[in-house]
């Protein structure tokens, strides 16, 4: 809501905040000022210092990038009046929500620590915090699931192959299943390409002749086996081993 009024009352100034917009110095400029008349009547100098205050590194640059915004419109706007006042309500609701999801954040992380799983499932390379919690929000302890395959089917990251009839026109990904867990599973399996073990596998992949995210997805199916074994059998991931030539 912040991004579209600005963008309807001032386009140079929404380019400088919007991709910002949730950045402390941004809002606070936003909820302290106002909107662009609130913003040129608060003078260079304050308006540096209380950058700086919440954007010690960025501050100097980004109160010269809202200066010069400002100079690149003469024409005021209708409606611009009506945006100063509504422009700080919406940064203080946005810096609400922000904290709260933070608090929310810190809640959930003291929770996974008193979890018995949080370690082994974080032990694999690309499952942190938030992976982890979305996996036993959505997995538990994997008993529910008679095999790999059967959660690999759940989470929507088995191949379906198609048929007509007799004739069979290949696999193609899953529109099914669990999106909430796919999508963990999908940016689990990217976040580990740092890992050589996942990496080697992608790379395989991609020299078969798929493209990023289908060899992305067979990196997930492949890491969802792993997930299983750990959650039956509660075991940290191990390193796989060099089989010898």
């Amino acid at each position: 809501r912040i991004r579209g009024l600005l963008t309807g009352i001032h386009p140079a100034l929404e380019r400088v905040l919007g991709p910002r917009i949730a950045h402390p110095a941004v809002l606070e400029i936003l909820s302290r000022c106002g909107g662009p008349v609130g913003i040129r009547k608060t003078g260079k100098r304050r308006l540096t210092t209380l950058a700086t205050k919440h954007a010690p590194r960025m501050g100097a640059r980004l109160a010269e990038e809202i200066l010069t915004a400002l100079d690149a419109q003469s024409v005021t706007v209708p409606g611009s009046n009506a945006a100063e006042i509504v422009l700080p309500k919406l940064a203080d609701s946005l810096k609400e929500v922000l904290q709260q999801r933070k608090s929310i954040a810190e809640d959930v992380e003291r929770m996974l620590d008193d979890h018995p799983l949080s370690q082994v499932l974080m032990s694999m390379p690309g499952v942190g915090v938030r992976t982890a919690a979305r996996i036993l929000l959505e997995v538990g302890d994997g008993s529910a699931f008679a095999s790999a395959a059967h959660l690999a089917a759940y989470a929507g990251i088995a191949p379906v192959t198609h048929r007509s009839g007799s004739s069979i026109r290949g696999e193609h990904p899953a529109r099914s299943g669990n999106r909430k867990l796919k999508r963990v599973l999908f940016l689990s399996a990217f976040a580990a390409l740092h890992d050589p073990t996942s990496r080697a596998y992608y790379d395989r992949k991609r020299a078969e002749g798929k493209k990023h995210n289908a060899a992305l997805i067979c990196l997930a199916r492949r890491r969802c086996d792993v997930l299983y074994a750990m959650l039956k059998n509660k075991t940290f991931y191990r390193t796989p081993a060099a089989a010898p030539a």
